[in-house]
């Protein structure tokens, strides 16, 4: 790691006034992210790029129960400020194989200047593609908790803009709908809406807020205050914290009895859309890897048992045909589901016991044979039923388990974060890979515990089997908007396609989009175990299956060639000297002219798989020679699709 730590000079934070001033500007290391601080009347934050303001003035501070609120009626008593400029080297490379870390730092410290004369300090961060910060808060004056009720940081937007909006409704879901496009002004003090919160200004100034590095502090969602936005012109969204069990929107939302530091509050900020895919933010603002040993991690690919594609059928030839669909496409996983333990969620049920009819040792033997390793389906009840999981990992570790689904959490309160924080770390002592579902947004801690490669909390592709919302303007809006946070287990692979109109819901499932349109999720959708859900009958032997042939779920480098939320998205991703290109469309056709200026310098050839009009379970295939001065057209047909392999010619 190459780490320039040193104090920064004026140009990287510059006073408004002598130290004793209560305004300061933070901005980012290339001069364009400008972040404001002002307490002259109460506690303030602005953010402009470029010389436009994305956030107006928003307010900063706390409620507490039995306590006066924190935020007004202080003052700031010191500054610090340095910079860091910085590479690390991911262990699972989601995106990138180097990431560069830079950003330019403000850490102000308040103090009330009156009555209790509680503590406070705040830290700013300002990086080339967004802004951060985050509170650390002090224990109480008397011994015992300081309880939350309300968190006052809001993010003042102009009504006009459009926003990406899922709502869930409810601070107790999966965290799977859509994300529907509105104006802001359409966001009331009911709304609870998801993270990533995407925000477009103007043609060329995009915004996301989400959150990162939670720990110890509950997840967070965006509703508004009621204003008049014909006044001001303005919406002022503001932070909803997920409440305690038991607890009502207006009561506890946390409680703390030291230092607490709260997660990352974040801005990422573009020129387009698209770049806010590529950007790294969310991982550098969470600690580093915390595994001394973590070269047991292994990412891939993984086929499914049939929950998805029929019936559920837990027995040996079932998994032992799925097992063969892995080593068949040179996949180095299995998933085996639910039931696999015999009852689940009831007070009897034992993940460290077999369901009767399967053979587990026979199982691990025969996907050792194929070089295949397992996973194992939890239900997260059973897993947390007298700490069942202190005793099943272990075990789960001398079977040759390589990783765990844990399903049906739905919460993100501050007990199911520091939950989920002790089953990752617990996992990482066997030696366990984990995915969650039934799960809260990332927030990049898959950087500190690596083990944890993907998680759910995405309207995926299970939905196709009882509903008509997954549809291809939800899919081409997935990667701006959730998948900004993380890696999604959005398990794509439906290879029964068919045109919108004469899709039907059931089993086997069908998908409103073309074969190419599927396998372009492998490239776009960022996932480094991903799994593929469709049957071995569905794939081996069918159109598509050779471009899904050991293929790659981790990346040294990724570039967003175009795209916008809902219409279309065409992602280049390098997996060492080959590179992968995917592009999906919305229910419009289209033609694109792709530059392969990503490329090197040298000659290529470019294998390719296209759409055939009008016939969503066909496609084409052709090879050509490509270099990075090339410019090839491709044409999308409705939900359709277009993906190619670019490999080094000799």
């Amino acid at each position: 790691m190459n780490l320039k730590f040193y104090h920064a000079l004026s140009a990287v934070l510059l006073l408004a006034a002598p130290s004793f001033s209560q305004t300061f500007k933070l901005v980012s290391p290339d001069k364009k992210i400008v972040v404001e601080i002002n307490n002259d009347t109460k506690l303030q934050y602005a953010v402009s790029s470029n010389g436009l303001t994305i956030i107006h003035p928003s307010s900063l501070g706390f409620e507490f129960k039995d306590e006066p609120a924190l935020g007004n009626g202080m003052s700031i008593i010191s500054h610090a400020e340095h910079s860091v400029n910085q590479n690390w080297t991911p262990v699972v490379k989601a995106k990138h194989s180097a990431i560069a870390d830079r950003y330019n730092e403000l850490e102000l410290s308040l103090v009330e200047k009156s009555g209790p004369m509680r503590r406070m300090n705040v830290f700013f961060r300002a990086y080339n593609d967004g802004v951060a910060f985050r509170y650390q808060l002090f224990g109480a004056d008397k011994i015992g908790d300081r309880q939350i009720v309300r968190e006052l940081t809001s993010y003042n937007l102009p009504a006009n803009a459009k926003a990406w909006v899922a709502d869930y409704g409810s601070y107790t879901s999966s965290q799977e709908t859509e994300f529907w496009p509105k104006a802001l002004n359409h966001i009331t003090e009911k709304t609870i809406a998801g993270l990533p919160f995407l925000v477009e200004l103007d043609q060329h100034h995009y915004a996301a807020i989400t959150e990162a590095n939670i720990d110890n502090y509950p997840g967070f969602y965006i509703g508004s205050l009621k204003t008049d936005t014909n006044a001001t012109g303005k919406v002022e969204l503001v932070t909803k914290l997920s409440p305690l069990p038991g607890e009502s929107d207006n009561g506890v939302k946390a409680r703390f009895t030291n230092n607490q530091f709260t997660p990352w509050r974040v801005v990422m900020l573009a020129d387009a859309p698209g770049k806010l895919i590529e950007s790294e933010l969310i991982q550098n603002l969470n600690p580093p890897c915390a595994l001394i040993d973590a070269s047991w991690i292994k990412p891939g690919m993984s086929a499914w048992d049939n929950w998805w594609s029929g019936d559920v059928k837990v027995d040996m030839p079932t998994i032992k045909k799925y097992i063969d669909l892995a080593s068949a496409e040179h996949w180095p996983y299995m998933l085996i589901d639910w039931q696999w333990y015999g009852s689940f969620n009831k007070p009897e049920a034992d993940i460290t016991r077999v369901a009767p009819q399967l053979n587990m040792p026979e199982i691990l033997t025969y996907a050792k044979a194929k070089k295949v390793k397992c996973w194992l389906w939890l239900y997260s009840a059973d897993v947390n039923r007298n700490d069942n999981f202190e005793k099943a990992f272990p075990i789960y570790e001398q079977w040759g388990i390589a990783g765990i689904k844990i399903d049906f959490m739905d919460r993100d309160d501050q007990q199911m974060v520091n939950w989920y924080r002790r089953i990752i770390k617990a996992a990482a002592k066997c030696h366990l890979m984990v995915d969650f579902h039934g799960a809260f947004k990332p927030d990049g801690i898959e950087r500190t515990y690596p083990n944890m490669v993907t998680r759910e909390g995405v309207l995926g592709e299970e939905y196709s089997k009882f509903s008509t919302r997954i549809t291809a303007g939800h899919n081409t809006t997935l990667p701006f908007t959730r998948m900004l946070a993380g890696p999604m287990d959005y398990t794509p692979g439906g290879f029964l396609n068919v045109k919108k109109e004469t899709f039907k819901k059931g089993s086997p499932t069908q998908v409103m989009n073309s074969r190419c349109a599927e396998l372009a999720k492998f490239v776009i959708y960022e996932s480094p175990f991903t799994v593929y859900c469709d049957a071995p009958e569905h794939i081996l032997g069918k159109p598509g299956s050779d471009f899904l042939n050991n293929m790659p779920t981790v990346w040294d480098d990724t570039r967003v060639l175009g795209g916008y939320p809902g219409e279309y998205v065409i992602i280049a991703k390098r997996s060492g000297k080959d590179w992968y290109v995917g592009a999906m469309t919305n229910d419009s056709a289209r033609s694109v002219q792709l530059k392969m200026d990503f490329l090197s310098p040298g000659k290529f050839t470019l294998s390719s798989w296209a759409d055939v009009i009008s016939s969503p379970q066909s496609l084409t295939k052709s090879k050509k020679a490509v270099s990075a001065s090339s410019v090839i057209n491709i044409h999308l047909d409705t939900a359709g699709g277009w993906v190619a392999k670019i490999t080094a010619s000799n």
